[in-house]
């Protein structure tokens, strides 16, 4: 039984179906790239507004997942009510006889072409060709390309003008955008646990990222360095860069003024923690520019006055990002370093933290030397068993977190012995990890006091680089 073939007047209404149908292609595949290219200035901009587009747009972003699906599911729903009715459009304009006596006309042009191919076979591929590829470009052209173009320049108007249908057609294919929404979360799920995907570069990738990118020019290791530096910068604690209680110099508040001073002079620094009876009681943080108006006064000087109580206290696990925006929200330059018992272990300045990115930073009062160590040769070094392993690492020219794996909760070179060794080692222990070795030099009945550390010839390979 043969198709019954469309009159005119169907025609006409095809053909006017398939541009009506193209430009609701054209909208919705716009409003893909407007909804999602909204910059944060945009959605400023709409929040401010009590205009129901504004705010419908406003609801829509908050679902993206289901706003994308609807989009989707609704372009593939008109982009195939087009190919069908171009179908029904097309046939009878082009009928089989014509692209039979196209292939004809090929194949006296090409007498090979008869060797080749049946002339019934390539007027089936130019119909093909013709009526499938004919319509996926003018789909491609006016229903994707263009339309995106223009989105991505008047992106806010058309979000403004498709929020209406965009939250219609949500509503009408709700029970599709769930079901895709949710096999989507399956996937993913799948995906992160079987190969630990979570589509973002690792540090590794980063620093090769940053090696290659960088100029290899003067003067730029520095800046190598410091982008390094960054990468790392939110995976370091406090404990890690914090000076322990050991090496603070703090003051007792029963110490008279003349001892004050030659303290604050002998030291150098502009905040001293001042506690009572213990470290553990610390009573706050004394600015010894509060002294220089009491500079002459007698021993017996009420000094305690001038002590400020507006102490910080941090977690020994809190992240250095995390404790800068705090020294930047109170304005703070000192924070008192806390156990998980709440006794006093050390103090973290914001220099402490600047030192992470820009390396070392040293002012006219600084030792010439901070870190005590020896170089022996280019593989011998000898060092203090006090000294944290982020600055042994660095006098050594490795990455920070080279020993994570052996280090555990230590923040020193001996700290790390002590958690491989299990207890305080004899003299002449050797503590080995992959090429290094740590050989206790000197030890006493409390604590390591000097190491000869040996480095591998291959140094380089334990750089990201």
């Amino acid at each position: 039984m043969l198709a019954a073939t469309p009159t005119l007047l169907e025609s006409l209404g095809g053909a006017l179906g398939v541009l009506i149908l193209l430009s609701c292609s054209a909208m919705v595949s716009g409003a893909e790239i407007a909804f999602f290219s909204l910059s944060a200035n945009d959605i400023e901009l709409l929040q401010q507004s009590d205009q129901p587009n504004n705010q419908r747009i406003l609801q829509l972003k908050k679902v993206p997942r289901y706003l994308l699906a609807t989009i989707l599911v609704s372009n593939n729903f008109i982009n195939i009510a087009i190919i069908i009715l171009a179908n029904f459009v097309l046939t009878p304009l082009m009928p089989d006889s014509q692209f039979e006596a196209w292939a004809g006309g090929l194949q006296k042009a090409w007498p090979f072409l008869e060797q080749i191919i049946q002339p019934e076979a390539l007027a089936s591929i130019l119909n093909l060709f013709i009526l499938t590829f004919g319509v996926t470009f003018l789909l491609v052209l006016f229903g994707e390309v263009s339309p995106k173009v223009y989105a991505k320049i008047n992106n806010l108007h058309l979000a403004r003008l498709m929020s209406a249908p965009l939250a219609l057609m949500m509503r009408i294919f709700y029970p599709v955008n769930v079901l895709l929404v949710n096999m989507t979360h399956v996937i993913e799920r799948k995906l992160n646990r079987n190969g630990n995907n979570t589509g973002l570069p690792s540090r590794e990738e980063i620093g090769e990222a940053i090696e290659l990118t960088v100029s290899k020019e003067e003067d730029t290791e520095q800046e190598v360095d410091i982008l390094k530096s960054i990468i790392k910068f939110g995976e370091v604690s406090v404990k890690q860069i914090m000076r322990s209680r050991v090496d603070v110099v703090a003051l007792d508040q029963g110490v008279n003024y003349h001892e004050l001073l030659d303290t604050a002079r002998e030291s150098g620094y502009s905040r001293i923690p001042v506690y009572d009876d213990e470290f553990d009681n610390v009573l706050g943080i004394l600015y010894v520019k509060d002294l220089l108006g009491h500079l002459n006064e007698a021993e017996d000087f009420e000094w305690q006055k001038l002590i400020q109580d507006n102490v910080l206290y941090t977690p020994e696990a809190k992240k250095i990002d995390d404790l800068l925006r705090e020294f930047q929200r109170k304005r703070m330059h000192m924070a008192i370093v806390v156990d998980e018992y709440g006794g006093s272990s050390g103090i973290v300045t914001l220099e402490d933290i600047m030192e992470e990115i820009i390396g070392e930073i040293k002012d006219e009062f600084d030792d010439p030397i901070e870190v005590e160590y020896q170089k022996l040769d280019d593989l011998h070094y000898l060092f203090e068993g006090k000294t944290l392993l982020n600055d042994f690492c660095r006098v050594i020219g490795l990455d920070t977190f080279t020993f994570d794996e052996i280090r555990g909760e230590s923040d020193s070179i001996a700290g790390m012995i002590l958690e491989q060794y299990g207890k305080l080692p004899p003299k002449d222990t050797v503590v080995h990890y992959e090429h290094f070795s740590f050989k206790v030099v000197s030890v006493n009945k409390r604590r390591i006091e000097k190491i000869l550390v040996t480095i591998p010839e291959n140094i380089k390979y334990y750089k990201s680089e």
